[in-house]
């Protein structure tokens, strides 16, 4: 039985052919750590099809769980990659992904004054290289001096989005919509799903260790001179009695005064790593990115990735964190 036979999702080819009647299977994958939304579309190849190339346009529709009407899942898409296969009958393994795809793959150079914010160097970005914008909100935190050397617009945007995060400002990450390209704040989703064991949810792996945790840190103040030690800015501590001293060092040349490195201290410290392995009935439509709820736990958690095996009823595995533990892994650790 072909996925469309379900007739909960479509999936069209150029804005001319409907796919659906040909796909055996299909999954869409996101993860916080990668820009782009992936489908992985297994289908029949029939004799007089007219073939799939790579660069072509394409969109994955679907009815939501608990809803009536198609939505767009997956639009603007592109065709990355095409596998042909013969097992008995000719099959095709198309892999797309939505189009912040040529955000990763493509370098430029920038050079940014003090002042602006991520909204505002976005723009710059969409202007250069004509990408719609959909809803950018104020991101409001004024940015340091920035120079960019080749490298990807993506890495750029992630930059501007983490210094954000540091001075103290919401978290945000890029989504293509059919709108344009958007920010969209973390855990901001509207409808958050409930995830509940023995209902809608099959299995919970729940994951505990020290591995990335802190308990001391220190901040340096800018480098003026290789060859004596760095000011110390702040130090902060916490639960080192529990669980020992595991110190990290920060060293941002953002940061310039004794109550910005007493912020960035505490805002790494952290004790015992929690995430969460899940796998549930299918909701299509969550992203990563998104918050939903444990029921019975009273924790809010983060999709920090998500698999959609697409059906009728499908399947989703889902890695889930705080919102606090996404903050420090995403957002905080790394350079700007």
């Amino acid at each position: 039985m072909s996925l469309a036979e379900h007739r909960a999702y479509e999936v069209v080819l150029d804005n001319r052919y409907m796919l659906g009647d040909l796909i055996e299977s299909m999954t869409l994958e996101e993860s916080l750590d990668e820009i782009a939304y992936r489908a992985t579309v297994n289908m029949m190849m029939p004799a007089d099809f007219p073939g799939i190339r790579p660069g072509q346009e394409i969109r994955v529709s679907g009815i939501p769980y608990r809803g009536s009407d198609m939505v767009y899942l997956l639009n603007p898409g592109v065709v990355w990659e095409c596998q042909n296969s013969y097992r008995g009958a000719d099959r095709l393994e198309v892999t797309l992904y939505d189009r912040t795809i040529y955000l990763a793959k493509s370098d430029d150079e920038y050079l940014f004054p003090a002042g602006q914010t991520a909204s505002q160097r976005l723009e710059k970005y969409a202007a250069d290289w004509n990408i719609p914008l959909g809803q950018i909100p104020d991101t409001v935190y004024t940015l340091s001096k920035k120079v960019y050397r080749s490298q990807s617009i993506y890495s750029m945007i992630v930059s501007d989005l983490k210094e954000t995060a540091r001075k103290g400002g919401w978290m945000y990450r890029p989504r293509m919509t059919p709108n344009g390209l958007e920010l969209f704040p973390i855990g901001g989703n509207e409808t958050v799903w409930a995830l509940e064991p023995g209902g809608n949810l099959e299995s919970i792996t729940q994951r505990r260790t020290l591995e990335g945790a802190v308990t001391k840190v220190k901040v340096l103040g800018k480098e003026d001179n290789p060859e004596s030690a760095t000011e110390i800015l702040a130090v902060e501590t916490k639960e080192t009695e529990l669980y020992g001293t595991l110190q990290k060092v920060v060293m941002d040349s953002d940061i310039t005064t004794v109550s910005e490195a007493v912020t960035a201290a505490k805002s790494f410290l952290a004790g015992i790593q929690e995430t969460l392995s899940v796998s549930a009935i299918d909701v299509n439509t969550i992203r990563a990115g998104d918050k939903v709820e444990l029921v019975g736990s009273g924790m809010e958690l983060i999709v920090t990735s998500v698999k959609h095996e697409l059906g009728r009823p499908g399947k989703m595995n889902l890695e889930l964190a705080s919102l606090d533990y996404v903050k420090r892994r995403c957002f905080l650790d790394g350079p700007v």
